[in-house]
């Protein structure tokens, strides 16, 4: 069984979290319907289209 001949530091170790913990930035696509930026696989919250259909009647949430 191996075993470590010296102690990690703490910012050796630490160093080595953080570059797993990196957030990243949500991607985002044009709505086909109105052309604004749309996180991918959500509904339009300005016009209410995904794929082509009208999921949300935006007359209706006003």
């Amino acid at each position: 069984m191996a075993v470590p001949k010296h102690k990690t530091s703490k910012s050796r170790a630490a160093s080595r979290k953080a570059a797993n913990m990196r957030l990243s930035a949500p991607v985002l696509s044009v709505c086909g319907t109105c052309g604004n930026l749309v996180v991918a696989h959500r509904v339009c919250p300005k016009c209410g289209f995904y794929r082509g259909k009208q999921i949300i009647d935006q007359e209706k949430m006003v």
